[in-house]
C-alpha cells in the first residue's frame, strides 16, 4: 500500500511525499521477518508475498520516479498527461531488472548471509534520493539532477547492479557485537549522520557510500559464507 501511495504521489504532483512512503516501506520490509520469528511461523506464501510487495515498492515506484524525472528533463513537464514521453521510457529499466533480480533471489540459495547484486530497496533509495534532491533543491542541486548523463547513466548502472554477481554485505546481525559486524555498524552510523545533516537528500549519497564500502569489503574479506558459488 505504501508503494502504491508513492506511485500515486508522483502522478498527483506531490513528489515531496514519496520519501515518506519509501521509508514506511523500508520499515514494513524489515518488520515482516521479525514478526514471523516472533510469532514462530513460517510459510512459503510469505516469501512470495514479500517479493510481490517488493516489486511494487522497489520495482515499479523507482521506475515511475525516473520516468517523471526524465520526462521533465526533456521538457515533458512534471506530469505528462497526453502522450508517452519516449525519451523517458528508459527509466523503467529499473523496473524490468528489479523483476529479474527478485525472481533470481527467490531461487538463489547463496543469498542467506548477504546479497549477490544490489538489493532492490537500496536501488530505490538511490532513486528516491535523486527525487528528494530535485524537489528540495538542496545546495542548489535541484536542476543538476535533471542532467541526462546522470539520469540515463543511473538507469543503466543500477539496472546492471541489480542483476550483477557482485557480493554485497547485508544488515543481518548474527549477534549484537562489533566483531563480524564492523561494516554494518560503520555504515549505519554514517547513514544516521547523513540523514541528520541532509535529510532525505542524503539517500543517493548514502547508497553510493554503501557501494564504495562493498568494494572495500570485497577486497579485504577473503572468506565468507555468502561468497560460495
Amino acid at each position: 500500500m505504501s508503494g502504491c501511495m508513492g506511485i500515486v504521489s508522483m502522478f498527483v504532483d506531490r513528489w515531496d511525499l514519496v520519501p515518506m512512503f519509501w521509508g514506511i516501506s523500508i520499515i514494513a520490509d524489515g518488520m515482516d521477518g521479525m514478526m514471523a520469528r516472533a510469532l514462530k511461523v513460517s510459510n512459503p506464501l510469505g516469501k512470495e508475498l514479500d517479493s510481490l510487495a517488493d516489486m511494487v515498492t522497489f520495482g515499479v515506484l523507482p521506475g515511475v520516479i525516473l520516468y517523471h524525472l526524465m520526462a521533465k528533463m526533456t521538457g515533458g513537464g512534471v506530469m505528462p498527461e497526453k502522450d508517452f514521453v519516449l525519451l523517458a521510457l528508459p527509466g523503467f529499466l529499473i523496473t524490468l531488472f528489479s523483476a529479474i533480480r527478485l525472481a533470481k533471489f527467490n531461487i538463489d540459495e547463496r543469498q542467506t548471509e548477504g546479497f549477490i547484486g544490489l538489493a532492490t530497496p537500496a536501488c530505490t533509495g538511490y532513486v528516491v534520493g535523486l527525487l528528494a534532491l530535485h524537489t528540495s533543491n538542496s545546495y542548489g542541486l535541484g536542476e543538476v539532477v535533471l542532467n541526462p548523463y546522470l539520469l540515463y547513466g543511473s538507469a543503466v548502472l543500477f539496472a546492471y547492479l541489480l542483476i550483477s554477481e557482485i557480493p554485497m554485505f547485508s544488515f543481518k546481525f548474527k549477534a549484537l557485537k562489533w566483531k563480524g559486524n564492523e561494516y554494518q555498524i560503520i555504515y549505519l552510523a554514517l547513514a544516521v549522520v547523513l540523514i541528520a545533516l541532509l535529510g532525505t537528500s542524503s539517500f543517493s549519497l548514502g547508497v553510493l557510500i554503501y557501494l564504495v564500502m562493498v568494494v572495500v569489503h570485497n577486497l579485504t574479506v577473503r572468506k565468507s559464507l555468502f561468497y560460495k558459488s
